[in-house]
């Protein structure tokens, strides 16, 4: 009997490449959206402005990180009484149908105000099962390998991020290369979201030929009715400070530092530095394609060397990178904007009691001062500028090198006084740009694209060293009674809250200062606290046996 349930059990190649595939299309749909900000912020946030429809679009994308944290809760709870493998079935489900329901959705031009409300509703479902996904996947993994060797399977799961990634670009450029661009950015948008269901029908047929975890089912034979994972992760400051070490350590870097160079990178090539969308995809393919061996390598090297040095290499790597990088980024993709502004730079003169933050989420604000009206037009046009403060009432005006733009109060204007006088204002201020050599797009035949994969796999090659080894890390930093719920909740607020509110709240820095390269304190400061959590408080897990850690 017990030689014939051996020969049921699968391998433990097996046992990755499954989990390793209903997590990839998990990624798969969660980064289509990302993939397609600019597209569905037309659709979806019609008649709000070109940069606040863009920054609510991003934000939309946000919730769905936000309320990864409470799915972390709720499946962490679910799969450390339940199980495993029900717990990840059940997460799959959700995501797909979720991912399907976004490319039925009527935009709003159809159906007004319901349109954003139903994304936002389909958003939430999805982040609630990305939440207990990752947790389960990794310490399935985990608790099938061997400790000598357990860094170097679980960074296999860790890969299925970039391979997700790979398979929504790859889906988004064949399905406008075959439609068309017009009539992708029409309707075309919907097919990746919907290729959706037959992944999720792949995936669950894959995952219902595996058995529980070795580990669980120990655990479920020694007496499984007195777990209490909420009580025993979080209540008890033998698990409870290690929760907190995962947070402010491995997870804060790895919210900023991971999704600084997959997210942020493309949209500050596409925003900031006007580059041509399809060429930001392919750049974020073909980097995305050359780093997904590096996860599998820094997994194998901390088996070998330690998690700790593995990860604290890519923390620093990265810190070191961000502001050097960004720069050199500018040089290599738009080297006309980076030219024109050491040539010309632009500032803008005003009463600074006229002057708001460049930053509206909800669409609400008015802007319409002649400071704000100047800074909403440069802002627009991704250009950098300083502000300099003028005399109490002057009318604020715009320097572009020697040229100045008067620009002109809305206050008193009639809201179609306002868009006529908003308009020549933005005519003038970009005559005088296009004057000093600033450019409206980044010129493809100046694109410098070798350099641009180099520093992008600069940024690539910490997030690999950190992301690798993390899977085995924050397994081993708890016991089996409580390991879904103590890791995943960490992991979630990590990858939720701090790196899935990145784009948005770095562009909004960026926004708020006139500096482009601004919103890269948002990356540096969480990452700096992650640096020194690491080096003083995370212990080295490297080969822990998971089945002895305390209870």
């Amino acid at each position: 009997m017990a030689q014939a349930a051996a020969a049921r059990e699968p391998g433990l190649k097996t046992v990755v490449g499954a989990s390793a595939a209903g997590t990839a299309f998990e990624w798969y749909d969660f980064f289509i959206f990302g993939s397609l900000t600019t597209v569905i912020a037309r659709h979806f946030y019609a008649d709000v402005g070109e940069a606040t429809s863009y920054v609510l679009a991003l934000l939309t994308f946000g919730v769905g990180f936000v309320v990864r944290p409470l799915g972390a809760l709720v499946f962490g709870w679910f799969g450390d009484r339940v199980g495993r493998k029900t717990t990840f079935l059940v997460t799959i489900t959700m995501m797909g149908l979720a991912t399907v329901a976004i490319g039925l959705l009527p935009d709003y031009g159809q159906i007004g105000l319901l349109a954003p409300a139903l994304l936002l509703l389909m958003r939430v479902l999805q982040g609630f099962a990305l939440g207990g996904e990752y947790g389960g996947a990794a310490i399935y993994v985990a608790e099938h390998a061997q400790p000598r060797n357990r860094g170097f399977m679980t960074s296999w799961i860790n890969t299925t991020a970039a391979l997700g990634l790979i398979g929504a670009l790859v889906v988004i450029l064949v399905t406008r290369l075959i439609v068309g661009v017009e009539a992708f950015d029409a309707w075309g948008w919907r097919i990746p979201f919907l290729l959706s269901g037959l992944l999720l029908a792949i995936s669950l047929w894959i995952r219902l030929k595996l058995n529980e975890s070795p580990a669980f089912r120990r655990m479920e034979a020694e007496g499984g009715a007195r777990r209490a994972p909420y009580r025993g992760a979080f209540l008890t400051w033998k698990n409870g400070r290690f929760v907190l070490i995962a947070l402010f350590g491995v997870m804060f870097a790895q919210g900023a530092v991971w999704y600084c160079g997959y997210f942020y990178t493309r949209f500050f090539m596409e925003r900031m530095l006007k580059v041509d969308v399809a060429t930001v995809d392919g750049l974020i393919l073909a980097i995305s394609l050359a780093s997904a061996f590096l996860y599998v390598f820094f997994g194998w090297l901390s088996d070998r060397v330690g998690r700790k040095p593995v990860m604290l290499f890519g923390m620093i790597l990265a810190l070191v990178a961000f502001f050097p990088g960004f720069h050199a980024l500018t040089r290599a993709a738009n080297p006309a904007l980076a030219e024109a502004q050491a040539r010309a730079p632009v500032t803008v003169v005003a009463d600074p009691a006229t002057c708001a933050v460049q930053f509206d989420p909800v669409g609400k604000a008015a802007f319409v001062s002649a400071c704000d009206i100047a800074k909403t037009i440069l802002t627009n046009a991704g250009v950098s500028y300083d502000t300099v403060a003028a005399s109490a009432g002057a009318t604020a005006l715009v320097r572009v090198g020697a040229a100045e733009v008067a620009s002109v109060d809305g206050a008193r204007l009639t809201p179609a006084q306002l868009k006529a006088a908003r308009g020549d204002v933005e005519a003038r201020i970009k005559a005088a740009l296009a004057a000093a050599g600033y450019p409206d797009r980044a010129d493809p035949a100046r694109i410098n694209l070798p350099m641009v994969f180099l520093i992008l796999m600069v940024f690539m090659t910490a997030a690999c060293a950190l992301y690798g080894p993390q899977a085995a890390a924050l397994v081993e930093l708890f016991p089996t009674r409580v390991r879904y719920t103590a890791m995943s909740l960490p992991y979630n607020i990590g990858t939720g809250w701090v790196g899935g509110l990145l784009p948005a709240a770095s562009f909004a820095l960026a926004a708020a200062s006139g500096n482009i390269y601004f919103g890269l304190w948002y990356s540096v400061v969480f990452t700096v606290i992650a640096v020194v959590v690491t080096v003083l408080f995370m212990p080295e897990t490297k080969g822990r046996d998971l089945d002895t850690i305390g209870a």
